[in-house]
């Protein structure tokens, strides 16, 4: 016998207790993650603290931690997290301030992987910010000390310690060494 379960809403997801568990939602499913790692929270921090500092000196927009949700789609919703995002002035003006989720995507998403994270995973995620509007995703590999940047599903850039990162005009006049990711 199969129990059809109900879609989650984002709305749902939203009033859930923490109970120390990150949560995304998945065309209405519930997806638990476990806790990011030393490695992790260190890149992610390190990334956005380099991209907060250009945003707020050049009045670019809005820079998102970890955990800040974004609703991609809806019917059934999807809600995702990545550890860096942005979003450019213009459309936080247009938005205003929002209490829950962020309506859309980000123009730039940041994803770092992690050990117990799955190949086919990470590119579940990149496709989903793509297909939802994101402009830029950049996805931070410890291991290999790389970046891959990907603009669309073909447009794919993978930097290695001595290149620089640039994503134009998805955040202008910003640049960051790749090397200055790993520390």
């Amino acid at each position: 016998m199969t129990v059809a379960h109900k879609p989650v809403t984002a709305e749902e997801l939203l009033l859930m207790p923490e109970g120390g568990v990150r949560r995304e939602l998945v065309e209405g499913e519930i997806r638990e993650m476990n806790p990011a790692g030393n490695v992790h929270g260190r890149i992610a921090a390190r990334f956005s603290a380099r991209l907060f500092q250009h945003v707020e000196a050049h009045n670019l927009g809005s820079v998102f931690a970890a955990e800040t949700g974004f609703k991609i789609s809806s019917n059934p919703d999807t809600v995702r997290a990545p550890d860096v995002a942005f979003v450019r002035r213009e459309r936080i003006e247009e938005v205003g301030e929002v209490e829950g989720y962020w309506p859309g995507a980000p123009d730039l998403a940041v994803e770092v992987v992690s050990p117990n994270d799955s190949y086919t995973g990470v590119e579940e995620k990149v496709a989903a910010w793509l297909q939802a509007g994101t402009r830029t995703v950049v996805v931070v590999e410890p291991r290999t000390r790389t970046l891959t940047v990907r603009s669309s599903r073909t447009e794919i850039r993978v930097l290695t310690e001595g290149e620089v990162l640039d994503v134009g005009e998805v955040v202008p006049a910003w640049t960051l060494p790749v090397a200055d990711v790993f520390g």
